[in-house]
């Protein structure tokens, strides 16, 4: 790669995809990011938007051209398209955003794990090289889950699991590694399962929460049944089952953790009270 050869981050005004963007830039790389609308973007001066949607065949060629390397979401519609198109551009080195469910620790989430290996497969065979992030539990779930409106309106938390684990990784050291991975050599291959440096319950969360903000969250548990009832106004149906067998296996279980984020990156993966602190504004009126 030449100083003149933009990376391309699809999704660059999503959570993880505008954290890739600031750390490319703070790298000293070109950046091309990616939007179904660009000019909805909010993104620092000097990026380049294109329009580009991995559903939509026709939007890939000019978005990848010039490119050779990118920063990929698993999107299964998509991925024969855009790998069709990348090998057309010239595209060398594709980092993918997937999923540790890919590596089939819990049944339940198999739904979750064959949408990501059916990405991983294609661009497997592609002959581009490839670099993967497994990820697994997001800190920002829990926003995905209404703990933001709940806390902010009534003080609480509504879980079926309180005691479920999560390894609680914060957006920023996904975002990291994958910089890391785009703009130095030795990552190509490499399939890097990234968690948080500490294995949290879900009333610890709360209790975090509660101290980043300086309000009190009680923790007001669940049954199963209500969980779902609960995830059915946020997830689709298919998710439904992956999530609650996920929190059962996990209830009272610590998750395992990795060191990814610091030997790629070089400093420790941020914890979940340092990701509470960064979003405590999210939990206040």
């Amino acid at each position: 790669m030449t100083v003149t050869d933009p990376i391309l981050v699809f999704g660059g005004g999503g959570q993880v995809g505008r954290a890739v963007v600031d750390e490319l830039l703070a790298a000293g790389a070109r950046v091309r990011a990616t939007g179904r609308d660009p000019g909805r973007l909010t993104l620092p001066a000097g990026v380049e938007t294109v329009r580009a949607d991995l559903t939509d065949p026709e939007s890939l060629p000019a978005a990848l051209a010039g490119v050779r390397k990118v920063f990929l979401y698993a999107v299964p519609q998509g991925v024969d398209a855009f790998v069709a198109a990348a090998r057309s551009a010239g595209v060398e080195h594709v980092v993918l955003l997937s999923s540790d469910t890919v590596l089939d620790r819990i049944p339940a989430r198999k739904p979750i794990a064959e949408m990501h290996r059916a990405v991983e497969q294609a661009l497997d065979a592609s002959g581009l090289a490839t670099t993967y992030l497994r990820p697994d539990n997001f800190a920002s779930n829990v926003l995905l889950w209404g703990w933001d409106r709940s806390i902010r309106e009534e003080g609480v938390v509504r879980f079926p699991y309180a005691e479920s684990h999560s390894d609680a990784i914060h957006e920023l050291d996904i975002a990291a590694v994958a910089a890391a991975a785009l703009t130095t050599p030795g990552h190509e291959g490499e399939r890097y399962l990234i968690t948080g440096p500490e294995s949290v319950t879900q009333r610890r969360q709360a209790e975090l929460i509660a101290e980043a903000t300086g309000r009190p969250v009680r923790v007001q548990e669940q049954t199963p049944e209500e969980g779902r009832a609960t995830l059915a106004q946020i997830v689709p149906e298919w998710v439904i089952d992956a999530t609650i067998g996920y929190w059962a296996s996990t209830d009272g279980v610590p998750y395992e953790v990795t060191d990814v984020v610091e030997r790629v990156t070089g400093r420790p993966a941020r914890t979940f009270a340092e990701w509470a602190h960064d979003h405590a504004a999210a939990f206040l009126p």
